[in-house]
């Protein structure tokens, strides 16, 4: 059964158009237009296996805050809509990533009820063209709109770059791990019998 989600998201703010195929191989083509942050959603893809497609049309002449933000709605949607009814899925996952001086931790529970914590204080307001700020409300976005539970925790670093690259591989390698289908589990992973 394919785990597959295209949707287009249009407000006065941002256009964008994006689909999103779990059991993919890490394939993808972003354009945000701001660089490093396409930048760090085709790290995301690459080292989830997920296939991400994404075109973000925004008002950043204002700034970038409309287009990271919606990124994040749209992201966390297709996720939630091509994880379909989440049967045989493992629902948790985790993952302690380093790059150089970052080390990150990022736990996921696709439990169907919104949750984030976030703790990392970065060096630097910018990285780029990215507001460092944003990667926050980026990820609260994914959280609240994939209906997941979601830790990210940075343990050390220096370097904002280092530090959000780290971030955003990590959080593709626990929704992988998170995703994955374990063929012991009967229906959902649940005590309760759901998954919301």
């Amino acid at each position: 059964m394919s785990r597959t989600a295209i949707i287009e998201r249009n407000t006065k703010e941002t256009q964008i158009k994006a689909s999103f195929n779990i059991d993919g191989s890490g394939k993808s083509e972003i354009s945000t237009g701001i660089g490093f942050f396409d930048h760090m959603l085709t790290g995301f893809s690459k080292h989830g296996f997920f296939d991400l497609t994404m075109q973000v049309n925004g008002d950043l002449e204002v700034d970038g805050h409309h287009s990271v933000e919606d990124a994040g709605i749209v992201l966390g949607t297709v996720i939630r809509e091509a994880l379909g009814d989440k049967e045989g899925i493992k629902r948790y996952g985790s993952c302690i990533l380093p790059m150089d001086d970052a080390l990150c931790l990022c736990a996921i529970d696709l439990c169907g009820r919104p949750y984030f914590v976030f703790d990392c204080e970065f060096p630097v307001e910018r990285v780029g063209e990215l507001d460092t700020e944003l990667v926050r409300e980026f990820f609260y976005a994914v959280s609240y709109s994939a209906g997941m539970n979601l830790h990210i925790k940075l343990l050390s670093g220096n370097n904002a770059h280092h530090m959000i690259e780290a971030m955003f591989k990590a959080f593709g390698r626990a929704l992988d791990g998170a995703c994955s289908r374990d063929p012991r589990i009967d229906g959902v992973l649940s005590t309760k019998g759901a998954l919301d």
